[in-house]
């Protein structure tokens, strides 16, 4: 993708740059540096967002993190709603002036980990089928991937701008996969749509981020019946992820090694493998096998 660099982008009086430094000069605010606030102001990556969420006019969308409202914008004209949720209170402000005119769009004031989203979704009587879209500052990315992902109201589709190797983490194949991917793609399928240069943000962030796409399964890819313990053996066996899978659950674990290797025998893995090989019906197998032997 060739976006425009942002000395292109200066030169055009109803740039995105420009309406964005507008935006900030009209209403007296300026990038948070502590909420890690970088604001897309590269037309055709929100094009490739809005584009990626699919959205049709029966679609609810769930936006985090709208900042000052352009995405918002270009969401609203195609879905049938938007709730925006912005922890900023100045920003929040600033919605609810500029996105005035925009009857779809309800902005919320909040952080969006204290919000329960079946709850939202309930408050405001619509259907529990939605979308969410989210331009997160980085330190808060993983942590909102969970909220949706361990809710029970998850959505059918997550568009996130995220960091170009969180992205690469997530969508990861076996053979490189980490804690993250693993949590991720067992409740849905990541692609990574397009890349995204650090110029396309005011201010530019110190590194490239990526747009994921995160298509959400009907149910989980494997079966498990207990899913937390699923993830605590998961967890157990990236303890130590450069270790040979049956060190690393001794150690996670806190079990021996002589009882750790007969379970990894029976569920048909190597003691000698590294938890990044491990497939999901290799884990969900071996948690199957932890969980007949009652071994933990």
């Amino acid at each position: 993708m060739h976006g425009l660099t942002i000395s292109d982008m200066d030169k055009s009086p109803n740039s995105l740059l420009v309406q964005t430094k507008r935006r900030l000069r009209q209403f007296g605010l300026k990038p948070r540096k502590g909420l890690g606030q970088h604001f897309l102001v590269d037309e055709e990556v929100l094009e490739v967002i809005t584009s990626a969420a699919k959205l049709t006019p029966d679609d609810l969308v769930v936006e985090v993190g709208p900042g000052l409202g352009i995405l918002t914008e270009a969401l609203a004209r195609r879905a049938g709603g938007v709730i925006a949720i912005e922890l900023d209170d100045k920003l929040a402000a600033l919605l609810e002036k500029t996105l005035l005119s925009f009857k779809n769009v309800t902005i919320v004031n909040d952080n969006v980990l204290n919000i329960e989203p079946g709850e939202l979704l309930a408050r405001r009587g619509v259907n529990p089928v939605y979308k969410v879209v989210a331009n997160l500052p980085y330190y808060i990315t993983s942590p909102v991937l969970r909220h949706f992902l361990d809710s029970s109201a998850r959505p059918q589709v997550m568009i996130f701008m995220v960091q170009k190797e969180v992205a690469e983490a997530i969508a990861a194949k076996p053979g490189d996969m980490s804690l993250l991917s693993v949590s991720v793609q067992f409740y849905g399928k990541p692609e990574i749509v397009s890349y995204v240069p650090a110029e396309s943000f005011y201010p530019a962030p110190e590194v490239d981020s990526a747009v994921l796409r995160i298509e959400l399964y009907p149910e989980p890819a494997v079966a498990v019946s207990d899913e937390g313990g699923f993830f605590e053996l998961v967890r157990a066996g990236f303890a130590a992820p450069r270790k040979q899978i049956a060190n690393s659950l001794s150690q996670g674990l806190g079990l021996p090694r002589d009882v750790i290797l007969p379970l990894l025998e029976k569920a048909d893995i190597s003691g000698q493998r590294r938890a990044e090989t491990l497939t999901l019906e290799e884990w969900a197998r071996l948690w199957r096998v932890f969980e007949e032997k009652k071994a933990w």
